[in-house]
């Protein structure tokens, strides 16, 4: 049985990272991944900031894909297609796990 994450959080931490998302196609959802450099595999994400808003553009959830890297899943609900602006610094609060430990029944 793979380990999971038990326990207390050891940390909450903001982290910036100014990012440039690609256009997210009508009428979908879609994830894009970036890194962000610090992350944990174990990290888990709380909360994603885009610090504009953008019409027809929504930010449906974020997780932690890989040490580094975080994945960002865009809404784009309407007929045409939108590109979330470019350069701009997303903030993110991710809560850092005190421990992992193996063959846990939940």
């Amino acid at each position: 049985m793979a380990g999971i994450i038990t326990g207390n959080v050891q940390s909450l931490s903001v982290v910036s990272v100014t990012l440039s998302p690609t256009i997210v196609n009508t009428i979908t959802a879609g994830e894009q991944t970036f890194t962000v450099p610090g992350v944990l595999a174990t990290d888990v994400v709380l909360s994603v900031n885009k610090p504009s808003a953008q019409a027809g553009l929504g930010i449906a959830g974020a997780r932690v894909t890989a040490a580094n890297t975080v994945g960002i899943t865009f809404v784009n609900p309407t007929a045409g297609n939108i590109t979330p602006t470019a350069s701009e610094t997303y903030k993110f609060i991710l809560a850092r796990p005190d421990s992992t430990q193996a063959g846990f029944n939940v």
